[in-house]
């Protein structure tokens, strides 16, 4: 794409693709991919254990799983009662069914432990992630603000923002920000 320069009237290139159709630009595309990408290999190289426990909390989380059980504890309910006299009664006090169903549920909790685990591990790179940028940005946009404050010197132009630029201009130092929010915590 080149774009025409109007203070010389020749043709420039512009410094950066256009949005694509869908409106994304591409360093947006560009992280969307890396992400999924980063995600698929952590799905690859998840351990067999985890993706037993995770195919099983995915299935257990599921209406054909309820459905399941609804006609499994049903049809069980309905000949042990004697309303469905197709099988002879083989528990009509339900204790084989209520220890099944117990049995099941401590299985079942224990493999949504191991999925939450793993979720919850990658939640917390995700928010590492997270905090490294935002501390990046913070610190290029306080090297911004020292370097517009140099211009606006420089010129002699004065803003209303001009008593506020010397607190702006100060990288965060994130253990002093934590032990602050520890403090007012405990208070």
């Amino acid at each position: 794409m080149t774009v025409r320069d109007e203070r010389s009237g020749s043709a420039a290139r512009a410094t950066f693709s256009p949005p694509q159709p869908g409106g994304l630009a591409p360093a947006l595309l560009r992280n969307i991919r890396a992400l999924q990408e980063r995600r698929n290999a952590a799905e690859h190289d998840a351990s067999l254990r985890d993706r037993v426990a995770e195919a099983i909390t995915r299935f257990t989380g599921s209406m054909t799983f309820v459905a399941l059980h609804v006609v499994l504890f049903g049809f069980w309910t309905l000949v042990n009662t004697g309303v469905l006299p197709v099988l002879p009664k083989w528990d009509a006090s339900f204790v084989i069914l209520g220890t099944s169903a117990s049995v099941e549920a401590i299985f079942l909790s224990t493999f949504v432990l191991i999925s939450q685990n793993r979720m919850a591990e990658a939640a917390d790179k995700r928010a590492d992630l997270d905090l490294h940028i935002s501390l990046l940005a913070e610190h290029e946009v306080t090297k911004l603000v020292t370097m517009v404050s140099a211009i606006t010197e420089r010129m002699g132009i004065e803003t209303p923002a001009d008593p506020e630029v010397g607190e702006l201009s100060q990288d965060v130092a994130p253990d002093a920000v934590l032990d602050e929010i520890e403090r007012n915590g405990r208070a």
